[in-house]
């Protein structure tokens, strides 16, 4: 692991109001144990990883996805995975567009962030998605800063490991357009 410091999991422990102390506390190990994790040196034991998911209402695969090969692979690639909460508020997310920062938008809802018709139409299909509990896929086109970007974006709900209903997640990758151009290309002949 890199030791990259979890700054979703400080936000998140922030806007719950916990302290690092009350966190370990609560979760029974040691401040400076808990300190560690929270600064990505130590990453904590799947029953401990739980037990802070289920404290700070976010799902225990962060931990996993920060150590998978797919967190390496998908770091300059043209797509965005975040989960989000039964409020439809971002508890963790992955290589977003850079018009936003990734610690941020932990805690707030899409139209938050940007209120337009793609992050109004990203709401109402995350909220399907919570509604009728299975995944759904749908393109949106986003205005950012820049120019109007189109994504496939899939949703699922996500369920913590007691089996409840946290919230979902998304993965939206970005559709480039492109010209089809005809080439004529000539065969070698042998």
């Amino acid at each position: 692991m890199s030791h990259q410091k979890r700054n979703w999991l400080e936000r998140l422990r922030k806007m719950k109001g916990y302290s690092q102390e009350e966190i370990a506390y609560l979760v029974h190990i040691d401040r400076s144990y808990y300190s560690k994790i929270e600064s990505g040196v130590r990453v904590p034991s799947r029953r401990l990883a739980e037990d802070l998911a289920d404290l700070l209402n976010f799902h225990v695969s962060v931990f996993e996805l920060e150590e998978s090969p797919f967190h390496f692979a998908l770091q300059d690639s043209p797509m965005v995975i975040a989960h989000f909460d039964l409020e439809l508020r971002y508890t963790w997310i992955f290589n977003p567009h850079t018009d936003f920062d990734p610690v941020s938008v932990i805690g707030k809802r899409d139209v938050e962030l940007e209120n337009n018709e793609g992050t109004r139409e990203l709401m109402r299909l995350k909220q399907e998605v919570i509604t009728v509990r299975t995944s759904i896929r749908r393109k949106i086109s986003f205005p950012l800063s820049d120019q109007t970007y189109e994504y496939d974006v899939t949703c699922h709900p996500l369920f913590n490991h007691k089996g409840k209903l946290i919230g979902g997640s998304s993965a939206s990758t970005q559709l480039i357009k492109e010209e089809v151009q005809t080439k004529d290309y000539e065969i070698p002949s042998c």
